[in-house]
């Protein structure tokens, strides 16, 4: 029972699937629930990829990549996006640590927000209109990777005390990072050379992030998160474009 509790949790954070949340939500539940997060990746990574598989067979590659991009986008509900924005428009701004968290939690788009957006939907889209069918497969690989890295970022300190982040850390089972490394290593394992620098380019981009957000709030967000799985979902797919 724990585990579909988890499993539905995982679905219902990470998606616009028709999972649903379940009632009983306890604190800590997203951490537990994190075990399944590179799971929801591959399942997100595998129905993206065969929307680009099917209209490969139809439209030109420009458009592909952005009707591709568009039913990403549309399976994860632009979750992740949110936190890049909002990430962009604290993290660049000259500020305290305080003050950068304020304009965090502000819902409002300013222009870094609004920058870093464009480049990364830019940027995704460019790579997705690039692919071929071999390197196609980057798709998965990016999706369930970026999904893991929250895991290992979950034992980062804290920039605030409540929020998505904190019940994450709150629940998280240190014994899953490991576990669940083995899904995305796996998948770069059957991608040959070009999925072991790919794994690399996430994880340079993580570093990015990661050291950016300590550097800016002295800890993670749920925000942070949110911007380390868009990061790192877009240095993968450029790497398969090298």
């Amino acid at each position: 029972m724990k585990i579909m509790h988890n499993l539905r949790n995982a679905f219902g954070l990470l998606t616009t699937l028709p999972f649903g949340m379940p009632e009983d939500w306890f604190p800590g539940d997203s951490g537990r629930a994190g075990i399944w997060y590179p799971v929801v990746g591959i399942v997100i990574g595998v129905l993206t990829w065969m929307v680009w598989q099917a209209l490969n067979l139809y439209f030109p590659s420009l458009i592909v990549g952005v009707l591709t991009l568009v039913v990403w986008v549309a399976l994860t509900g632009g979750l992740h996006l949110d936190g890049l924005a909002d990430c962009c428009d604290g993290l660049f701004v000259s500020a305290t640590p305080e003050r950068r968290l304020e304009i965090m939690k502000d819902p409002h788009l300013g222009t870094f927000g609004c920058i870093g957006l464009l480049l990364l939907l830019f940027s995704k889209a460019a790579a997705l209109s690039t692919l071929t069918s071999s390197s196609s497969f980057s798709i998965i690989l990016a999706a369930t990777i970026s999904r893991w890295f929250i895991l290992p970022a979950g034992l980062l300190p804290l920039a605030r005390s409540g929020g998505m982040a904190a019940d994450f850390s709150a629940g998280l089972q240190r014994g899953a990072i490991f576990i669940t490394a083995l899904l995305p290593l796996g998948v770069a394992f059957l991608l040959g050379t070009q999925g072991f620098i790919g794994v690399l380019a996430a994880l340079l981009a993580a570093s990015a992030v990661l050291g950016l957000a300590y550097a800016g709030i002295k800890g993670v967000t749920g925000d942070v998160f949110g911007m380390l799985v868009e990061v790192t979902e877009t240095a993968v797919l450029l790497s398969f474009t090298l």
